[in-house]
């Protein structure tokens, strides 16, 4: 599935605003696509005037971004380390280093391949560098990816915060600070939305790995399944590559298009953005006219805006998560070890409407 142009260019300049600067050919690394390709969006991103280029580097356009003068020592380090190519972690992360660089510290950002276990030689490297914190988000496609985590994850010694990812109780890890986004209650706020406009049948799409999308098609089925106004629902996954953790019913791989008249749906709720921007492209292909047949949500708003429609979306509050967990780190680097309770934060999303939801015209 290839990725839209304006999708991939907003993910440059947030990788960028993120570090400060990076190499061409990191970001194209990271973006799986080639150093050509990069160099081409960079270039078109220069003439507007959002990025500058350098020999082989490339930096923000925003003084705030830039990164401080002087070499880093290990000892005014924070670690962060999240997945490869995450743009929804992007927006935490900046928010994340807003609060550290106010407070004297430097973001060392450790970018995780997409294969299990990655975190770990990570995190050995960063505290050997000397990192005084860690902000971590592990990939976790499935449970047992978790599982292999708990042991070494409960091990760390210096203080420690996850950022969108909840161990399940009693695990290791759950006694580990967190800060998450009430994906329960973005969930709500969707169906909220579409039940008020009158919709009574509705499709839920989401991917299957990633912990959000596991919590969402439980708080999805939760909702929609306790509903008096919800007549029939069904949940698919929205990508069929997002399905490893399979295998599935046939229905819930089935094309979206298909889920739909199978369920006579007049509204969907898609996770995340690209894959609902690319479903909408494809019901087009096939006649089915968002909002006019079929209303569209979102789940994550990071690029949901840029669709035709532009789509309503749920939006977690990815900054301020990444804010709230700096500040709670630099909490307890300025605590006694143990001595304050630990705190499991979750911040409320919220719904933008756009273009792409209407009242069922049946």
């Amino acid at each position: 599935m290839r990725e839209p142009v304006e999708v991939r260019r907003q993910r440059i300049l947030a990788a960028v605003r993120a570090r400060g600067a990076a190499r061409v050919r990191d970001l194209a690394e990271e973006l799986q696509v080639s150093v050509v390709t990069v160099r081409r969006d960079v270039e078109a991103l220069t003439r507007e005037g959002r990025l500058r280029r350098g020999h082989g580097v490339v930096r923000s356009t925003l003084p705030a971004e830039e990164p401080p003068a002087g070499p880093v020592t290990g000892g005014d380090q924070v670690a962060v380390v999240v997945p490869v190519r995450h743009a929804y972690l992007t927006e935490a992360l900046h928010g994340a280093r807003t609060v550290l660089e106010e407070a004297g510290l430097r973001l060392a950002l450790h970018l995780a391949p997409q294969v299990a276990g990655a975190e770990r030689p990570l995190v050995e490297r960063a505290l050997a560098d000397g990192a005084r914190g860690l902000l971590l988000a592990p990939r976790w496609r499935a449970r047992a990816d978790e599982e292999a985590d708990h042991a070494w994850l409960a091990a760390v010694d210096v203080p420690t915060v996850l950022m969108e990812r909840r161990p399940w109780r009693g695990s290791a890890p759950y006694a580990l600070d967190s800060v998450c986004s009430d994906h329960w209650y973005g969930a709500h706020l969707a169906v909220r939305h579409l039940v008020g406009l009158g919709h009574r049948r509705i499709v839920f799409a989401t991917r299957h790995d990633s912990p959000t999308a596991r919590s969402l098609r439980a708080a999805f089925t939760d909702i929609a399944g306790a509903h008096p106004l919800v007549e029939r629902w069904a949940w698919a996954l929205s990508a069929p590559e997002a399905g490893a953790d399979g295998p599935y019913p046939a229905r819930e791989t089935a094309g979206l298009p298909a889920v739909l008249r199978e369920v006579g749906a007049t509204a969907v709720v898609l996770h995340g953005d690209v894959d609902a921007l690319v479903i909408v492209q494809q019901l087009a292909e096939e006649g089915v006219r968002v909002p006019a047949d079929c209303s569209v949500v979102a789940y994550d708003d990071v690029v949901a805006g840029l669709g035709t429609p532009p789509l309503t979306a749920v939006a977690p509050p990815k900054a301020e998560v990444g804010r709230v967990a700096a500040e709670l780190l630099l909490r307890r680097l300025a605590e006694p070890p143990g001595s304050r309770p630990v705190r499991r934060v979750e911040l409320l999303p919220k719904l933008i409407v756009r273009g792409s939801t209407d009242r069922p015209t049946g």
